[in-house]
């Protein structure tokens, strides 16, 4: 199913994510039922190593959201901050964001 974006409302700021948010949208809520399906498995007694296999690959789509919205933050913000005079700011920010994300226990 392909969805269409819908245009931001009025006054809302446009993001780096705003054409492609219902994708966005789409991923975060199949991530959202893969949480969901491990705390069915951990109800109904599943095996450790099944509940760790979903663990990993809700990391992995959580990851792959991360890197979107860092991609769209490099190429929208950070170039209309740039041309606001806050280039030097926008990438300290988007460092900062970069070290969160990799921080793993």
């Amino acid at each position: 199913m392909t969805t269409q974006p819908t245009a931001p409302a009025a006054g809302t700021p446009t993001r780096g994510y705003t054409a492609t948010k219902d994708q966005l949208l789409t991923r975060i809520r199949r991530i959202e039922g893969q949480v969901r399906g491990i705390e069915r498995m951990v109800e109904d007694d599943r095996y450790c190593i099944d509940v760790l296999t979903q663990i990993s690959a809700i990391q992995a789509a959580l990851d792959k959201v991360g890197l979107g919205l860092l991609d769209g933050h490099a190429r929208h913000c950070m170039q209309h901050g740039a041309e606001q005079g806050r280039a030097d700011e926008m990438a300290t920010e988007m460092m900062a964001a970069v070290g969160r994300l990799m921080k793993r226990g």
